[in-house]
């Protein structure tokens, strides 16, 4: 492996064995690949001296051939390239999640390594590892620097997504660097998106017949993708970076005689864009984890004091107190909550929100909270508890606040307000990661970036922001049923998302105001179940007042019920913006989550995935109001269609168990 440290070799090669060429092989100019099942196929070229690659799908183009490469010290290494060598790989294996949409994973990919070169002047190398699955391909960039080099920089990539039509997109466009990655993925025509749109990933587009959708994964050691238009008037997206803070000049600085090595670019294809939703790739891109022991790990749900006030009645002043806390134990114990979630304000000079306030210390507690006390309230009821930290208060007491949480017997923590991408940012991300696993801390992490599969590598981390959410509904219109039954088929793409789901207080969008303290949810009751079976995340949150679930518990039991992590997912059908549904099965039982848009409609749910034998069917549909819930059952077998009526904004639950 010559021009590779030790460190990377082993980063390439886990769960495979990784074929490398030596520089000066003799090379064509053109190298194929294909996925196992031969449906995607993928090109590599350095014709005109420019590096390429092209991505076909059932004899279909779905990439035109696009630059390739990338701006770093010394200048681009992309046009003017020849390839010298390349060599084949492939692996077969498989792996488990401890929390996911799937139990187990196949990773089993065909890999193409290629090298480029410089042929003249200082005969730079740069190596490109190309990967086909049956669900996708996947690029990454490899600068080797023998031991003593100097660092190697990066200003930015050459990546580009060339589209040979003009695709119907649907993005995120943030429109700036450092954000908390929270809005509408929007429908765009690909030659309407310009050179200065910074769209966030996925960018899902449809092709003549396959969708796609283009993100990143195993981001370490680098800066965040965005995706922009290439501004030569030409269809696809160009690759930016988000820059550093200490130098905006740069994306991404290298460590001296150290190979850099970019995320991997992935384009996730299927026949559907529901087909999408099934897809483990990001995940999978990413290097297993290095805990040795998983079993600390216990997703599940959890009561949530922030969301709806706190309002909580038996408390002569809710707020950040014991006894306000100890009623939302209460609530979980008697609904089978695992976790209970305290949010801002619980340690000393905290409740700034995104603001840190001078003496902000995540190891001392105001006076009204007694942490060691609380903690064991909720152990003797067997609800364990999660608390919130501002990122830079937890970033400048890491080692002392984890360590402390350990001994206290919290289980998780909950990070915000990060808002950025940039290379700093990511090595934060790992840093806390790590040491919580260390720590036996689960993670939430809010105001963050989008998912890069980091489910693999750090399985503690259950589930983060960087989605606009339930939360919204305090302040503005935004949460739409349009907005709900797209997140499916956009950011849900790339790994769990807190979206904080749980209002039970439901009304029309007619009748729908935002407030502050016990807000109205603008669907129905119907969907608020569905989002249980529909949305990823493997720490859950019931986000609404105990009061609110006491006074119109209808539903309730589901929702308590309901997995967070499963062992199968299955697209039935929708389409993106229109409807959902999905089937999941944990177990020997399967859950069947429903969501429509404004418009109400009925869908059918074909039940071929059943196993052999009778079910009972619990089913959930809306009523007549947006609160109401009709309840039946009835047997069912495979050969059997589940017939659903949806409300407008509305929704269906279904718990399918085997009969007795």
């Amino acid at each position: 492996m010559r021009g590779f440290s030790a460190g990377l070799a082993a980063r390439l090669m886990a769960g495979t064995t990784l074929a490398l060429v030596a520089a000066g092989t003799a090379g064509a100019a053109e190298q194929r690949l294909a996925s196992p099942d031969g449906a995607l196929k993928v090109t590599v070229s350095d014709s005109d001296g420019q590096a390429r690659y092209a991505v076909t799908y059932k004899g279909q183009p779905l990439l035109a051939p696009s630059p390739l490469g990338l701006a770093a010290t010394g200048g681009s290494l992309s046009h003017g390239l020849k390839i010298i060598g390349a060599a084949p790989a492939a692996s077969d294996t498989t792996y488990e999640l401890v929390a996911g949409k799937a139990r187990t994973v196949r990773d089993h990919y065909n890999q193409l390594s290629v090298d480029f070169q410089e042929p003249e002047g200082k005969k730079r190398p740069l190596r490109v590892i190309v990967r086909a699955y049956d669900d996708g391909v996947a690029f990454r960039y490899v600068l080797p620097r023998p031991a003593g080099a100097d660092a190697v920089d990066v200003r930015g990539e050459e990546t580009r997504f060339d589209f040979p039509a003009d695709y119907r997109c649907w993005g995120l466009n943030l429109g700036r660097f450092g954000s908390s990655h929270e809005g509408e993925f929007d429908p765009v025509q690909a030659s309407k998106i310009r050179e200065h749109n910074l769209y966030d990933a996925p960018l899902v587009c449809q092709g003549a017949n396959a969708a796609f959708a283009v993100a990143e994964a195993d981001l370490k050691d680098y800066a965040g993708l965005y995706l922009t238009g290439r501004g030569d008037g030409g269809l696809g997206l160009q690759v930016k970076l988000s820059p550093r803070l200490d130098d905006g000049a740069i994306a991404v600085r290298g460590k001296p005689g150290a190979d850099l090595v970019s995320p991997w670019r992935v384009i996730m294809i299927a026949p559907t864009a529901g087909k999408l939703i099934e897809s483990n790739l990001v995940a999978t891109l990413n290097p297993p984890t290095a805990l040795a022991d998983t079993s600390w790990i216990k997703p599940g749900k959890a009561a949530w004091d922030w969301w709806n006030g706190p309002v909580v009645s038996g408390v002569s002043k809710a707020g950040m107190n014991d006894a306000t806390i100890r009623r939302y134990i209460d609530f979980a114990a008697a609904n089978g909550l695992e976790y209970m979630l305290i949010d801002d304000g619980w340690y000393r000079n905290s409740g700034g929100a995104g603001t840190v306030k001078p003496g902000a210390d995540v190891t001392q507690t105001i006076p009204e909270i007694d942490m060691p006390d609380l903690v064991a309230y909720g152990a003797e009821r067997k609800v364990g508890l999660w608390v919130w930290a501002h990122w830079k208060s937890m970033d400048a007491q890491m080692d002392e606040a984890l360590a402390l949480y350990e001994k206290w017997g919290i289980k998780g923590i909950k990070v915000d307000f990060m808002d950025r991408d940039d290379q700093q940012m990511v090595d934060f991300y790992h840093r806390l990661l790590t040491k919580a696993g260390q720590h036996h801390l689960m993670v939430d992490l809010h105001g963050a970036e989008h998912p890069t599969g980091l489910i693999r590598t750090y399985p503690h981390y259950l589930t983060q922001e960087g989605v606009l959410g339930a939360e919204y509904n305090k302040w503005s219109r935004r949460i739409t049923a349009t907005h709900n039954v797209t997140l499916p088929y956009t950011r849900m793409l790339l790994g769990p998302m807190d979206y904080t789901p749980g209002g039970f207080r439901n009304a029309a969008p007619a009748t729908f105001n935002p407030r502050n303290e016990l807000p109205f949810v603008q669907t129905t009751r119907g969907q608020a179940l569905a989002m249980y079976v529909v949305y990823d995340s493997p720490f859950g949150l019931v986000s609404d007042s105990p009061d609110t679930y006491r006074d119109s518990p209808a539903g309730l039991d589901f929702v308590s019920a309901a997995p967070t992590t499963w062992d199968e997912t299955r697209f039935v059908g929708g389409e993106i913006g229109q409807s959902i549904v999905l089937a999941r099965r944990k177990g020997a039982d399967w859950w069947i989550g429903a969501m429509t848009n404004e418009a109400g409609r009925t869908v059918t749910v074909p039940l071929g995935f059943l196993g052999a034998g009778a079910f009972a069917a619990d089913i959930r549909q809306d009523g007549a109001a947006p609160t109401d819930l009709v309840a039946t059952t009835r047997t069912v077998k495979a050969g059997d269609v589940l017939t659903l009526k949806l409300a407008p904004s509305g929704g269906a639950a279904v718990r399918l168990t085997p009969a007795r």
